[in-house]
């Protein structure tokens, strides 16, 4: 009997412990949200990556959106036991008890190809002057913004390479115009205003016509603030004269097109998602064995003040063990630089646009986690 009162915390202890074990959901909630996040996160830059690189070698791009994530969860305890009294002689026969403790992740994750009317309206269309512009508002470099996603600016063309078109292969006076714009924006000088009110233009009679009868549509406003500073007169007197406005103009209305339709507009020829990840594709870092053997055109060339890529992504037979994004394409690894701070936050720009240009009103990717 005093052995069995010896060896009872033992059978107890281990029974209290495959009780203790509560739900595994909360514990897991705690980890899970931002483990998948994070996950999600990746995957979408080298998706987007990797969609940059098969431009570059005239492969279609593809887009896969995650609709649902379902992180499922099982938990299996079992424990049994045994007491055998005198006249038992051997120890163990005093005592016997096993137990099990089981678990499980089998998590699901559904995916549904970016096709048809969806494509079109998240790839093929350009997307609206008054959705990129107030980008800017959060702090965003507007230099780097409009390089991005303006493929022309009152005529002053920001196309290179393949893409040039009519507007030719690129227009110093557009990197200016950023220059200009991007130093007033550092000194407060310019903002961008968002407004649903209808243009009030005496001249312009067909306006509202032109905006919509009903009102209500979003405007957008370049506003060159008041400022006392000589430097930045100067320099506000400079952009007015790029994008042809009044010398004594305080904001011009924001339009889409390649050309202003009436006086005291700037026109902005914004780019789609998909010309804007062509354009990029064009700057990539490609073998030298590719571009001779016409698997791709040479890189572009940059135009005026501007020495380097909007996004430099950089490619070689294996890749860096620190990267912000790699993917790899016929045996050839490309990459951003970790330490390529500009490169990275053009990068993130793009997805954010991406993100802005999907109209489809189906829910977006949904990550279930059971909590009990």
């Amino acid at each position: 009997m005093q052995r069995f009162l010896f060896f009872r915390p033992v059978l107890l202890g281990m029974l209290s412990v495959l009780a203790a074990c509560g739900p595994i959901g909360p514990a897991h909630l705690q980890n899970d949200q931002l483990e998948y996040s994070r996950a999600l996160g990746e995957t979408q830059k080298r998706e987007m990556l990797l969609n940059i690189v098969r431009l570059r070698y005239a492969d279609p791009p593809t887009f896969l959106d995650t609709t649902q994530v379902i992180a499922g969860y099982s938990l299996t305890r079992s424990v049994s036991g045994g007491f055998y009294a005198y006249p038992a002689t051997a120890v163990s026969n005093y005592l016997s008890g096993s137990g099990s403790l089981t678990s499980g992740e089998s998590p699901t994750f559904t995916y549904q190809p970016v096709t048809g009317e969806q494509y079109a309206e998240n790839i093929v269309r350009p997307i609206s002057p008054t959705v990129i512009m107030p980008l800017s508002l959060g702090g965003l470099p507007i230099d780097v913004l409009l390089r991005l996603t303006a493929q022309s600016i009152d005529g002053l063309s920001n196309v290179r390479g393949l893409g040039a078109g009519p507007f030719g292969g690129g227009s110093v006076r557009f990197y200016l115009l950023l220059h200009d714009l991007r130093q007033l924006q550092l000194a407060g000088a310019m903002t961008i205003r968002i407004t649903n009110d209808t243009p009030q233009d005496s001249k312009n009679p067909d306006a509202k016509k032109e905006s919509g009868s009903g009102g209500g549509a979003e405007h957008a406003y370049l506003v060159l603030s008041a400022t006392s500073d000589s430097n930045l007169l100067a320099i506000q007197a400079e952009v007015r004269r790029l994008v042809h406005l009044d010398p004594q103009a305080e904001e011009a209305e924001i339009v889409y097109g390649p050309y202003p339709k009436h006086p005291g507009q700037v026109a902005i020829l914004t780019r789609s998602m998909l010309a804007m990840l062509t354009q990029l594709a064009y700057e990539v870092e490609v073998p030298e064995e590719d571009i001779r053997s016409g698997r791709t055109p040479p890189t572009i060339g940059q135009v005026g003040i501007d020495s380097r890529p909007e996004v430099a992504i950089h490619s070689g037979p294996d890749a860096p063990d620190r990267r912000y994004a790699a993917i790899q394409y016929n045996d050839i690894w490309y990459w951003i630089d970790e330490k390529d701070f500009q490169s990275k936050l053009a990068f993130t720009m793009v997805q954010v646009l991406s993100a802005l240009a999907a109209t489809n009103h189906a829910a977006g990717a949904v990550v279930t986690i059971p909590a009990g």
